[in-house]
């Protein structure tokens, strides 16, 4: 099927073919380039920067529902174009294509959400003596910058740009390279809505010329950035020298913590699609399974023969269950931690290849793996299952707890008052218990530790965009 995407800028209220480089689009599945994405030069950032901030003032004053019904009308145009969109994600990044057009889905709920969100942020009255008023007011705080990556590249961007816009606040995102078809189709949606002009700018670009041309600016008052730990604690530093407010979405590693009164064929039905959903590119994807002793051959068997039975191949085929990595330089990778792993004990029980052809690796499964191996300590982000057995409930919260990431881990057992004491105990932003279920547009999305700062979704979400101003009058 042929790819079909206009690839361009979006500019102060214009559409650019871009002056600067070009970089390849490739398709995942194949392994071939389908298109060029322009890459903005330096005087193209400025101008994106003096559009933002020439925007912002009048943006600001816009009345909340004003804003909210060209949000509203964007998700409109997202629902009504989802499949053609999901096509374009599909060949871009190589998940299937029914999780594609769920994405697009979940993008427009986004932009409803804070459409009404943003109509019920209010302020306080303190108490004063009569004739004196204190109030306390949330106001946008101005400008934002917004990086995203390419694993989940349209749901992810709408996530910050949907709160931001609502807040008041003007933007500039810079989304991956890797797939600029479908989030040019969710900026093309806010542009049909009517957007003012100015008011949001996309661009391409070398990842760090751009951060560090756009975080550089005065103008920017506020960063947004899903990533790796290493990456966003590199963009912490650049915003520091602006003391710039900072929302970071970073790594995981999640652990999931199933116990021997759980219903076993039930939990492993969730699980392995869980696992290999996206190709386990997930910053939130259970991991590190740790399984009570007396269930955990049945379990390690019942997940192995689960993941024979997962199809891969290109996302746009009808039985496709998994699709590509997203990236060539994941394969090596991958293959790495699956021979460190077995050099140290850990048996492969499922996979553990590369294919032949594009980026496909198989759905893959590890027992017994030791907390030595690579693995266990670093974010596969790829389709690996790690899994160990334990005996008490102590043991596994300290697994749970042992690296130094935080942003979701889950749970599988029948008891409610362990339940409770591991919802309290795991050090994680999320715990989804007996569920994974963790992400929608009304609760806050975040990490703890290294796994980052803040929060999206819900009213977090829209709050990490506005500042606090306390007027005195007498």
């Amino acid at each position: 099927m042929s790819y079909e995407a206009e690839l361009k800028l979006f500019i102060d209220g214009a559409w650019r073919q871009g002056e600067g480089d070009r970089a390849p689009v490739i398709n995942p599945a194949t392994g071939q380039a389908i298109a060029e994405v322009p890459l903005a030069s330096a005087a193209e950032l400025d101008e994106a920067l003096e559009a933002a901030n020439r925007a912002w003032p009048a943006w600001r004053a816009t009345d909340v529902e004003a804003r909210g019904a060209i949000l509203h009308k964007a998700a409109a145009l997202l629902r009504e174009r989802a499949q053609d969109i999901g096509m374009l994600l599909t060949q871009e990044q190589g998940k299937p294509l029914p999780e594609a057009v769920g994405e697009v889905h979940g993008a427009a709920q986004m932009f409803d959400y804070y459409a009404e969100e943003a109509k019920r942020q209010g302020g306080r009255v303190l108490v004063r003596p009569t004739g004196q008023r204190s109030i306390v007011i949330p106001q946008p705080v101005g400008p934002t910058a917004t990086f995203t990556p390419w694993n989940f590249p349209i749901y992810l961007l709408a996530k910050k740009v949907a709160a931001a816009l609502a807040a008041g606040c003007t933007v500039i995102s810079k989304p991956p390279e890797e797939t600029p078809g479908c989030t040019g189709a969710m900026a093309r949606a806010l542009d049909d809505a009517g957007i003012p002009k100015g008011v949001f700018q996309l661009v391409h670009g070398v990842p760090d010329t751009v951060s560090r041309h756009i975080i550089g600016s005065p103008v920017i008052r506020k960063i947004s950035f899903t990533g790796s730990t290493a990456v966003g604690k590199h963009l912490m530093k650049l915003a520091a020298d602006g003391m710039k407010r900072i929302t970071m979405e970073l790594g995981g590693h999640a652990p999931v913590l199933v116990f021997d009164d759980c219903d076993l064929d039930k939990t492993l039905d969730m699980i392995v699609p869980q696992k290999f959903r996206n190709a386990g590119q997930v910053c939130v994807s259970p991991t590190r399974f740790y399984v009570q002793e007396g269930i955990y051959d049945a379990f390690a068997k019942g997940f192995a023969e689960r993941t024979a039975k997962v199809k891969i191949g290109n996302g746009l085929e009808a039985e496709t269950r998994m699709g590509p990595l997203a990236n060539q330089r994941r394969l090596p990778a991958i293959a790495g931690l699956v021979e460190d792993a077995r050099a140290k004990g850990a048996r492969v029980l499922a996979g553990g290849e590369a294919g032949d052809a594009g980026f496909f690796f198989q759905p893959t499964v590890l027992a017994d793996v030791p907390n030595e191996a690579q693995a266990m300590n670093v974010e596969p982000f790829g389709p690996l299952a790690l899994m160990r057995s334990f005996k008490s409930e102590d043991e596994a919260l300290h697994e749970a707890n042992r690296l130094p990431f935080g942003l979701a881990a889950f749970v599988f057992t029948e008891n409610g008052r362990r339940a409770n004491r591991l919802g309290d105990g795991i050090e994680s932003g999320m715990v989804g218990i007996n569920t994974f279920a963790i992400s929608s547009a009304d609760a806050p999305f975040g990490g703890v530790k290294e796994s980052g700062s803040g929060s999206e979704g819900g009213v977090e979400g829209l709050q990490s965009y506005q500042v606090t101003k306390a007027i005195h009058q007498a």
